[in-house]
């Protein structure tokens, strides 16, 4: 519970005091009442020397004219203090995870510095029942419950759109937001499978900076900042920087990036309060674009992963991946009173990227040695490997706004807490590739290569001739509101409904004569979303709700004349849920029961060609999360799903396969991470990631991931008090070799092998 004390003025100054001081906000609890995870079969990251000495801002005390507030409330803690958060934004307005009748999983950035997870892709393994699909590279292409989670529209920063194709680093995350299932009534159009929110770290009213230093496997070195300074009663900066470089990241790609984040904020805690901040990220990255599948045996045509180091690479030395990133942005929130306020943001974004990689297939038999087919019987050093292009170059501009209103009152004898907002935003991307020698430009062909003799060689990249091939551009805008109604002491219910509107045109460009084709399209469409809330104490929250999504041709930035009038597919996500916090309020727990059926899944008619909306598909399963401490010293987070029940329902010529279980869904997935406060300064942990078998995207008959688990180990050592901690991170003990993100019946890329790193975090 928060405790407010006020230093008492004169009756008359108390009668004429400030609007700022009446709205001074009390900051809610936090690390003790966290609702979020429990795991069947995980355990999480602790913290120990991490635990920051300095107060939070709201345990300053603030004087704002006339009164003085004081909180000495456990405030809810930053990311790099604590596995367990009691609240979250991802639902637009600040709310307690125990409100929100939906399943959140939420990666703090403590749990990504024990466990040394530098990316999104690697954060989002955390929580159980995410897979990935190997595609423009990687973590774009994700599945959650089965269901696609797209960056077009399903991943966010900071509750705004994060569409952008490109290699998202950790380096300014306080934590990572995962909502489970449907959400379009919150988000629009996507939100089938779920949303992902990367929370930015903000300005807070202390000075505390830490640096971190980091050596690793492969020549790996890394150093990020982290710079806060009070800069007035109301007011502070927040810098973050990060440089990494690495000859191999342990599954065949190289590194060389920074990043620059700036946050200024002014005004906190009072009636209006500003912040503005920049980001930029720059990926210098080579790119394994993936290993290549090979048969069984000349008698099984069933195919199978090579047996080679997962840390092999067969591109070519000229085949890069580079992008920027970088966007500004501004937010103001007005403070009607305690209980109402009104968040607007804006945030004007640019993106390139520049994808230059090999397509790594086994060579036919006329080039293997005796003119025999490779398979995995006589794989070896001498094996062939053809080595195609798959470039990708493109660019994106975007420009989002939001306003969110967020309100508590009574009316009619029943407590409400309303949500309401209105959002737009305008979206432009170009794709641009290369001529070939028909179209008036080169063809350029790449070297063969061995097993033995892994990657290398070069081709002139800047010789292709480069055209714009596509632009697409799209303006939506949407309106939505929610109410939380308390029934009685310990029942509420919610409901809420959302409209959405999108007009976008689509051209494609002939790479020959620049010929134009044009495509337009609008949609309008509602999503709705309903819940009841069972809480009869404040460590216990059961829910039941419901709620829908769509997805429009469009989702990728692309039309053809087979979709273009195609309307969206519809989504709906059913879940019987619990938030559980133990009696001692150091751990939480969730727990779900789920279903999610995609109602009319695109379809190619074979006899118009056109895309109907003809397929259907399901997946049925329950979920545990868990986090928090079992005692004062050990600390753990986990995650499961089990998905046992996943089919497609109505398939068409060319869908996946009626009948069939959908791809990229294991039926078992999870981790769990533990770490135990040995001594006051010595610290370590250890974790599993495991995931059952599941097939690649479009259901390749007999072709299937093999099952897993990895093994990971930690140590932190504080070796001076409050200032130096040394922390060793083993990841993939075993070096056990496995097929990550998918491709059909193409390539894998494949998970990081053996790493080790040791870190120096200063604090001063």
């Amino acid at each position: 519970m928060a405790h407010k004390k006020i230093r008492r003025c004169h009756p008359a100054a108390s009668r004429h005091r400030s609007p700022a001081a009446q709205v001074a906000p009390t900051i809610a609890s936090a690390a003790e009442k966290s609702v979020l995870p429990l795991g069947a079969m995980m355990f999480a990251a602790s913290m120990g020397a991490w635990a920051q000495t300095s107060a939070p801002e709201t345990d300053d005390t603030k004087t704002l004219k006339a009164v003085v507030v004081k909180a000495t409330a456990e405030a809810e803690p930053q990311g790099k203090d604590s596995l367990r958060t009691t609240t979250t934004r991802i639902g637009k307005g600040k709310q307690q995870l125990r409100d929100i009748p939906q399943s959140v999983t939420v990666v703090t950035e403590k749990l990504l510095d024990d466990r040394k997870i530098d990316t999104v892709k690697e954060a989002l393994k955390m929580t159980s029942g995410i897979t990935f699909l190997a595609a423009e590279g990687g973590e774009e292409d994700l599945r959650l419950r089965g269901f696609p989670v797209n960056t077009t529209g399903d991943l966010f920063i900071d509750g705004m759109r994060d569409p952008a194709f490109y290699d998202r680093d950790t380096f300014n995350m306080d934590r990572i937001e995962v909502l489970r299932g449907s959400a379009s009534m919150l988000f629009g159009r996507g939100s089938t499978g779920g949303a992902v929110n990367q929370v930015s770290k903000q300005a807070r009213l202390i000075d505390q900076n830490q640096v971190d230093v980091t050596l690793g496997s492969y020549q790996y070195r890394r150093v990020v900042a982290d710079v806060n300074v009070k800069t007035g009663d109301d007011s502070a900066l927040r810098i973050n920087a990060m440089r990494t470089v690495a000859d191999n990241n342990g599954a065949g790609t190289s590194l060389d990036k920074y990043g620059f984040a700036a946050d200024y904020r002014w005004g906190i805690g009072t009636r209006d309060e500003f912040e503005v901040g920049f980001f930029y990220l720059n990926n210098d990255n080579g790119i394994n674009y993936g290993l290549p599948y090979v048969r069984k045996s000349a008698t099984n045509a069933a195919l199978t992963t090579i047996p080679v180091d997962p840390s092999s690479y067969y591109g070519l030395s000229s085949d890069y991946n580079h992008g920027s990133a970088g966007y500004a942005s501004f937010a103001h929130t007005h403070r009607f009173s305690s209980d109402t306020e009104l968040v607007t943001k804006i945030r004007k974004g640019d993106f390139n990227r520049d994808q230059r990689a090999s397509t790594v297939r086994i060579a036919g038999a006329a080039l293997q040695p005796g003119g025999i087919a490779a398979t995995r019987e006589n794989f070896s050093s001498a094996t062939v490997l053809n080595r195609n292009t798959q470039n990708k170059i493109q660019s994106m501009e975007n420009l989002f706004a939001q306003s969110d209103l967020s309100t508590k009152f009574e009316a009619l004898g029943l407590k409400h807490q309303v949500l309401t907002g209105a959002d737009f935003a305008w979206e432009k991307k170009i794709v641009r590739q290369a001529r070939n020698a028909a179209q008036g430009g080169i063809d350029i062909t790449k070297p063969t290569t061995t097993i033995g003799a892994g990657g290398g060689g070069r081709v002139d990249e800047t010789a292709r001739i480069i055209v714009k091939s596509s632009e697409f551009e799209s303006i939506s805008a949407g309106v939505y509101a929610q109410d939380l109604v308390q029934l009685t002491e310990h029942w509420k219910v919610l409901a809420g409904l959302r409209y959405d509107g999108m007009s976008a045109q689509y051209d494609t460009f002939n790479l020959a004569t620049s010929a134009v084709t044009n495509y337009q399209q609008s949609i309008y469409k509602a999503s709705q979303r309903f819940g009841v809330l069972y809480q009869p104490s404040d460590r216990h929250s059961f829910h039941l709700s419901y709620g829908t999504s769509f997805n429009t041709s469009g989702d990728t930035y692309s039309y053809s004349a087979q979709n273009v009038n195609t309307p969206p597919e519809k989504s709906m996500n059913l879940e019987l849920g619990a938030k559980i916090d133990s009696a001692d309020r150091r751990m939480s727990s969730r727990f779900a029961l789920f279903r999610g059926v995609k109602l009319n899944e695109r379809n190619t008619d074979p006899l118009l060609n056109i895309a109907v909306l003809s397929g259907k598909r399901h997946a049925t399963g329950f979920e545990t999360d868990l986090v928090g401490k079992i005692t004062p010293r050990w600390e753990v987070f986990g995650s499961y799903t089990w998905i046992w029940d996943a089919e497609i329902d109505k398939g068409a010529e060319g869908a996946e396969g009626e009948g069939r279980r959908p791809s990229l869904i294991p039926k078992h997935q999870g981790n769990i991470w533990s770490t135990y406060q040995v001594t006051e300064r010595l610290r370590a942990g250890a974790g599993a990631n495991a995931r059952t078998k599941m097939t690649p995207n479009r259901n390749p008959v007999n072709l299937y991931s093999d099952g897993y688990v990895t093994y990971d180990a930690m140590a932190e050592y504080e070796a001076i008090t409050d200032k130096l901690t040394l922390k060793a991170n083993l990841i993939n003990l075993t070096n056990k070799f496995y097929a990550d993100s998918l491709y059909a019946n193409g390539h894998y890329v494949p998970g990081a092998g053996r790493t080790f790193y040791l870190t120096a975090s200063l604090k001063f």
